[in-house]
């Protein structure tokens, strides 16, 4: 009796697992495969020597990327990225203070603030105390400053350079936080958070009071390059990289227009915050095509940087999200195919890249706290 029962249970063990992986199998495949149709040219640089302190940091932040969503993109783009330009790398641990995967409000704390908090929370530590952040302390030496995100502009990432709450989730005390720091730009999604408030307040008219310019979209900012201004680029999440054309570039190019006018240099975080939502989506396409979009934003970035000669260019993520893997592709059909672990976060290693005055800095293996602490250095604060 008992070894039919077991035989039983092996034999429906077996026919579960099979039904599963078919299942699994038949997802993957129709997301597992990626073909370029328009690979993009990369920037071209002259060599040239940097000195040794920024006078501007443009921080590039590439949201649930490690290295092989940069592998993935540089296959399908023929076997060469923006980033490519960019030679001093390091890697960076990205634990959290309760965890060990990270989510991105810990993930962006630690970079904006160099400490680690619980997940969730946005630059407060264990006992809900606001935390400094790389962008306020720069503000108040000051620079510039600036945010741009391919998310909502209250969004766990972004929110980690400005806000100060308990929980990531609190999009409208988020927007209220923005108020409290003089930032000259900032661009992205999450307008709702700031005019159809459960409080009924207009952050907008606030914003207005305050001096900021309002728009309500980067065609109606044409011609505006004066500080402050706030550029709303959707309701809520922008779209994904197929819909929402080269707005990352384009926000990327007016930030720094209007930041590089300041002659006490600048800061600027950039967010490509939808790799993390195709490695949720354990999709090919959306992680490749969000990869794509992100490297030609760090060209722009690159471009003003190799012309200035006094800024810095960081390239880096808050954790990899999906456990990717690379199973085949070709650079000369500018295809790829991947294969996930998870559609959750994971906890490997990510890529930094830096380039310009200061990028030596970026060499090794280190915490992802440690990017403040380089920063806070070559900034002299």
């Amino acid at each position: 009796m008992v070894k039919k029962i077991f035989l039983l249970a092996t034999v429906t063990a077996f026919f579960v697992g099979q039904a599963y992986a078919q299942t699994y199998a038949q997802t993957a495949d129709s997301l597992a495969s990626y073909t370029n149709p328009k690979p993009h040219k990369v920037v071209q640089l002259q060599e040239r020597d940097f000195g040794k302190t920024p006078k501007n940091i443009i921080l590039l932040i590439a949201d649930g990327m490690s290295v092989t969503q940069v592998s993935a993109a540089i296959t399908v783009n023929g076997g060469m990225l923006n980033i490519n330009h960019m030679k001093h790398i390091g890697f960076t641990h990205t634990q959290s203070a309760d965890n060990y995967i990270t989510d991105s409000a810990a993930g962006g704390t630690a970079i904006a603030t160099g400490q680690r908090v619980k997940n969730g929370a946005i630059a407060v530590d264990a006992n809900g105390k606001a935390i400094p952040t790389i962008l306020q302390i720069s503000d108040k030496n000051g620079k510039a400053t600036g945010l741009v995100s391919t998310s909502g502009i209250t969004h766990a990432t972004p929110a980690s350079f400005i806000a100060h709450q308990p929980s990531r989730n609190m999009y409208e005390a988020i927007a209220a936080d923005f108020l409290k720091t003089d930032i000259d730009i900032f661009i992205g999604g999450g307008l709702e958070h700031f005019n159809q408030r459960e409080d009924g307040r207009d952050l907008t008219k606030d914003l207005n009071k305050k001096g900021y310019q309002v728009f309500t979209s980067l065609e109606d900012s044409k011609g505006a390059n004066k500080a402050p201004m706030a550029i709303f680029t959707a309701e809520g999440h922008n779209a994904d990289y197929s819909d929402r054309c080269e707005m990352l570039t384009d926000a990327t190019r007016k930030v720094i227009e209007v930041l590089s006018a300041d002659p006490n240099g600048f800061f600027v975080m950039i967010e490509g915050s939808q790799i993390d939502w195709g490695g949720h989506a354990n999709s090919t396409p959306y992680i490749v095509g969000e990869m794509l979009d992100f490297d030609r934003a760090v060209g722009a970035a690159l471009e003003f940087a190799a012309k200035d000669g006094e800024t810095l260019v960081i390239v880096t993520s808050d954790h990899e999200t999906g456990g990717m893997t690379i199973n085949g592709g070709s650079f000369e059909k500018h295809s790829v195919t991947a294969r996930y672990t998870s559609t959750n976060h994971t906890a490997v290693m990510i890529p930094t890249f830096a380039y310009g005055p200061g990028a030596e800095a970026f060499i090794g293996i280190y915490d992802n706290t440690d990017l403040f602490v380089k920063m806070m250095t070559l900034f002299g604060y």
